[in-house]
Parts: C-alpha cells; sequence; structure tokens
C-alpha cells in the first residue's frame, strides 16, 4: 500500500491525507521547541501522550457542545480529524500574568487577572507570532467582525473548561493558545477549534506548590518533560498510574 501524503510538516506535528475526502491524520512527533525553534531537542514520548491528553480534552469540549475538528484517535501517536481552513491566528487566553505578558507589562509571574484576557497573534514563525490587535484583524481581512464574535465567545467557553477540569485534579489553568479553523456546510460557514490542546500549548502549575507541567519545563531547563507531561495524564486519568509511555512511532500505510 502506498504510503500516504504529506501535507505539512510543523515543529510538533506531521499532517497526511486522511482515508475519506475532507480528513486529515495528525501526527504528534517527539520534538521539542522552544523560543521559536532556536531550542530543539527530541523528548521520547512526549506525541504519545500530547496524543492522548489532545483526544481528552477535544472530546471532553465536544461532549459540552464546543466544536472542534476532532473525530477519533487512530493509534499511540495520531488522530483523525476534521480538515479545516485555519484562521492565520493564535488565540491565547490569560488567568494569570506569565511569560512574555509578564515582561510586557511588568506584572509579577503568578499575579491573578482582574478576568481572562484574550491576545491575539499572527501565525508567522519568521515574524515570530507577533501580537496584533482586532484593529490588524479587520483591516488585514484575516476574520470578519462575526469571527471574531464567535472566536471569543468560543475561547471563553474552553477556558472555563479546562480551568475546571485542572483545578479538579490541583493544577492551576494559567494560560492557553488555541487555533480555530473554519468549515463550511454548503454557503453556510461555522467555526470550530482546531490543532491541539496539551501541555504544549498551555502552562499548567501545581495549585500547591507551584510546581510547572508544561513546556516551561523545557523552555527553562526545570527538569524532566515528560515526567512533567506524564504527571498531568496521570491525574487526569489519561493514563494508568504505572504506566509508561511508548517512545516508538506508529504508523499507519
Amino acid at each position: 500500500m502506498a504510503r500516504r501524503k504529506k501535507i505539512y510538516e510543523g515543529k510538533a506535528k506531521i499532517l497526511y491525507e486522511g482515508p475519506e475526502p475532507g480528513t486529515i491524520v495528525q501526527y504528534f512527533k517527539d520534538d521539542a521547541t522552544a523560543f521559536n525553534a532556536e531550542k530543539k531537542a527530541v523528548i521520547e514520548g512526549k506525541g504519545v501522550l500530547n496524543n492522548r491528553l489532545s483526544e481528552f480534552f477535544m472530546t471532553g469540549l465536544g461532549q459540552i457542545g464546543v466544536p472542534n475538528h476532532f473525530i477519533k484517535r487512530l493509534n499511540m501517536r495520531e488522530q483523525l480529524v476534521r480538515q479545516v481552513e485555519i484562521i492565520p491566528l493564535e488565540i491565547i487566553v490569560r488567568n494569570y500574568a506569565a511569560g512574555t505578558m509578564s515582561k510586557r507589562l511588568g506584572i509579577e509571574e503568578g499575579t491573578q487577572l482582574p478576568r481572562p484576557i484574550v491576545e491575539y497573534c499572527y501565525k508567522d514563525d519568521a515574524l515570530g507570532d507577533p501580537l496584533v490587535t482586532e484593529e490588524h484583524i479587520a483591516a488585514f481581512g484575516w476574520a470578519s467582525q462575526q469571527d471574531m464574535e464567535d472566536i471569543l465567545s468560543l475561547a471563553l467557553r474552553v477556558n472555563d473548561f479546562l480551568s475546571g477540569v485542572m483545578m479538579a485534579v490541583g493544577i492551576r489553568l494559567v494560560d492557553f493558545k488555541i487555533e480555530v479553523g473554519r468549515v463550511y456546510d454548503g454557503d453556510f460557514q461555522r467555526l470550530i477549534l482546531a490543532d491541539e490542546i496539551s501541555p504544549d500549548s498551555c502552562r499548567l502549575w501545581d495549585i500547591e506548590t507551584g510546581q510547572k507541567l508544561d513546556k516551561d519545563v523545557f523552555r527553562r531547563d526545570l527538569g524532566d518533560l515528560k515526567d512533567a507531561y506524564t504527571e498531568v495524564a496521570r491525574r487526569l486519568g489519561v493514563m494508568p498510574k504505572n504506566a509508561t509511555p511508548v517512545s516508538k512511532p506508529t504508523l499507519i500505510n
């Protein structure tokens, strides 16, 4: 059987043509990157953990009526998703000051914000994904005013869900980023959640100790990234307590 056609390869995932029109196979790599790929490493088992965790979050969101691209997990490293037209924005929701917000505004990391703050970045690695305003988004036609209202509503619903799920297992959801895509049913367009939700795309801190359980472990050399992600998976019941993530990739031809 011929190998599948690769559509795109990013820093953390590879996308292949799916078995049916309008579907994509999303493969999770073990690669870890930071600072716009200036820092790189391969963390065995990271892709397995992110695949399982993203499945867990997308399934839960779907159950409460948040539309997303997830269809089903195919194996330990791959999932079948709906093909979407990605809006070229990263949508960031912040509950506590951290990372670039702390540096940009001089707010101490860990400071609780008066309300969730939603920020937008233009997706362009060469430019470093710059922060943009709704004026930029409208002026350059990246999304309409109705799109922006739908994106804001979607982002806040995701925040409510993730915050509750994490708090229940003793984890503080500091911030996260999502991507949104368009799907079409005839002439009708709607927006759905796409890409992934995993510790790669969230800041997660232990509520009691403040221990970081996200990609900042890699960014700041704070320990073993796989151990941090495994702890998140175990608390959520995604991985058995005594399980070790499979490190060898499983491919479907």
